[in-house]
């Protein structure tokens, strides 16, 4: 009887390791008709301390997905909670390591595709937060990583 429970349980964006998550949804954004890679994407940093511009092809979808399942798990986050979570040290050379946040424009352009998309909705005291289709989107593909893995 437990055995059933299990089985019938749904399975959601908490219960999968992060990273097999952000992948699998970063290839079905990909995939996507709605979600379209930004003209920019190939010149700019993702930070003021970076150095160069990020070397892989897919990494504003990566990201959008990275964005996507921090919303998810604590709704309420907005552009500035955000840039603070993907902020870093600035250490280009003697002077002392100083942190910095991460670019608002990066983060802004990707919360609007998701939320012309249907994922995500602004809150009427700010932030963002997931709306039911993009709950039932992001629980879906969840359940599809779930149940790749357990077959392996």
């Amino acid at each position: 009887m437990a055995d059933e429970e299990e089985v019938s349980r749904g399975i959601c964006v908490r219960d999968i390791a992060a990273s097999a998550f952000i992948t699998a949804y970063a290839e079905h954004l990909k995939n996507s008709d709605k979600f379209e890679l930004p003209v920019w994407a190939d010149t700019v940093k993702t930070a003021a301390f970076k150095e160069l511009a990020p070397y892989g092809d897919d990494w504003y979808y990566i990201r959008a997905a990275s964005i996507a399942r921090k919303i998810y798990l604590n709704p309420g986050l907005g552009v500035g909670q955000l840039q603070r979570w993907y902020g870093g040290a600035n250490k280009k050379s003697v002077r002392q390591e100083k942190f910095r946040k991460a670019s608002a424009g990066i983060i802004r352009s990707v919360l609007q595709q998701l939320e012309e998309m249907k994922v995500t909705e602004k809150l009427p005291k700010g932030g963002r937060r997931m709306t039911r289709v993009g709950q039932q989107d992001l629980d879906r593909i969840a359940g599809a990583v779930f149940h790749e893995n357990e077959e392996e």
